[in-house]
């Protein structure tokens, strides 16, 4: 099968691509199609995660686990090679790491008002890119459900974040929002995630 990847997104090594679990699929429609039914199903198992903490390595490698696991073989396993973004893939668990207790110091102190501490989050679980792919997807989701917990609706991710991994308006947008707040300026990411 060839892959395909819209701007900003990272491409798979041989040896991630050959983690594909499925052999009937042979488009990217197709397996953008399976990838987003187990996102689906990763969704409706977060939901009801209502008593186990966010902010813990164990959650969010189980969270990538429940949204891919039917897809990747690596599904919920750190990455162990560099890519096009994110942190040397060595730092990956010390990253994280600092952004949880980050995170949660913002939040214990209301350092920003909710919406900026899991837009804060998203941005930076994306830099981490923990995963060898699916990390917007991921941090996405994980961003909702620090909204959620922080007492606040979902984000909208430019009111259709089911397609913003694919090629478009709504992905110029976002790709735009990260790397504004790549330098700084969270403003626009934080708009996007409301629009």
């Amino acid at each position: 099968m060839e892959f395909f990847y819209p701007p900003g997104a990272t491409p798979l090594d041989p040896d991630e691509a050959a983690g594909l679990i499925p052999i009937h699929i042979t488009t990217q429609s197709d397996l953008n199609a399976w990838e987003q039914m187990n996102i689906v199903q990763g969704d409706a198992w977060a939901a009801k995660q209502t008593k186990r903490e966010l902010l813990e390595e164990g959650f969010i490698r189980d969270l990538h686990n429940k949204m891919f696991g039917n897809t990747w073989r690596w599904a919920g396993t750190f990455r162990n090679s560099n890519k096009n973004l994110g942190v040397d893939w060595t730092q990956v668990s010390v990253k994280l790491r600092e952004l949880l207790d980050n995170t949660r110091y913002q939040i214990d102190r209301a350092v920003y008002a909710s919406d900026e501490i899991a837009v804060r989050f998203h941005h930076q679980l994306v830099w981490v890119h923990a995963f060898p792919n699916g990390n917007g997807r991921h941090a996405r989701l994980m961003s909702d459900l620090l909204a959620m917990r922080l007492g606040r609706p979902r984000l909208s991710w430019g009111s259709d974040s089911s397609n913003i991994h694919s090629a478009g308006q709504i992905r110029v947008q976002y790709i735009a929002g990260l790397r504004a707040a790549d330098q700084g300026h969270i403003g626009e990411l934080l708009a996007f995630a409301r629009s």
